[in-house]
């Protein structure tokens, strides 16, 4: 029996990621059943894995690892599954059960967007403890600097993520660093990128 065209195979694409964006799982079986492709890009260079991480859902994450979706896939802006699984400005909320299942899967903890901003970088700025921990317990590098020269806890002290800065200072001790890391002077000649979590929605 003949494979799907390609008009069929685009149209088989289309399908599955709309099927991904609105978490029916099923129906995604279906398709990957039918010959769509998991691992198919769209105009963003995002996956199906991609999507259905930044929207938190798990039991979809998993199928569509258990189809051989590719953990370490990046879009065009260099983010992947992973990262995009940290933290959803929509939702104001990141996803440690997905981070967890992607570093499960393989998942690059270290693996830098812009500015060499890495996981653990982005889910502290953003005041995700649960990711945050999830990350430290995997074995992301507290003491590794973005291209300002600036670690995770440098890039959040000056907020109130009480939760988060303990973690990453116990973390920086842990590490052998002291005291002096945690000093509010940033490194000469070093830019400060910060974060700022919106209030939740009421």
């Amino acid at each position: 029996m003949a494979g799907p065209t390609n008009g069929q195979r685009m149209a088989l694409q289309d399908e599955l990621l709309s099927a991904v964006d609105v978490g029916r799982i099923d129906r995604v079986r279906e398709l990957l059943a039918a010959g769509a492709d998991v691992n198919a890009r769209i105009s963003d260079g995002a996956t199906p894995l991609m999507h259905a991480a930044h929207d938190g859902n798990l039991a979809l994450v998993r199928a569509l690892l258990d189809a051989g979706a590719d953990v370490g896939a990046t879009d065009s802006s260099g983010w992947t599954a992973l990262t995009k699984a940290v933290y959803n400005a929509s939702l104001n909320r990141g996803f440690a059960d997905v981070v967890q299942a992607l570093i499960d899967a393989g998942g690059n903890v270290e693996a830098p967007i812009g500015y060499g901003i890495r996981p653990l970088m982005l889910a502290a700025g953003y005041g995700e403890t649960a990711v945050v921990e999830t990350l430290l317990a995997a074995g992301a590098d507290v003491l590794a600097r973005n291209d300002g020269g600036l670690t995770a806890l440098m890039m959040v002290k000056e907020k109130f993520y009480v939760d988060v800065i303990n973690l990453l200072y116990e973390a920086e001790h842990n590490a052998g660093v002291g005291e002096g890391s945690c000093a509010t002077k940033h490194p000469p000649g070093s830019s400060v990128i910060t974060f700022r979590k919106p209030p939740p929605r009421s």
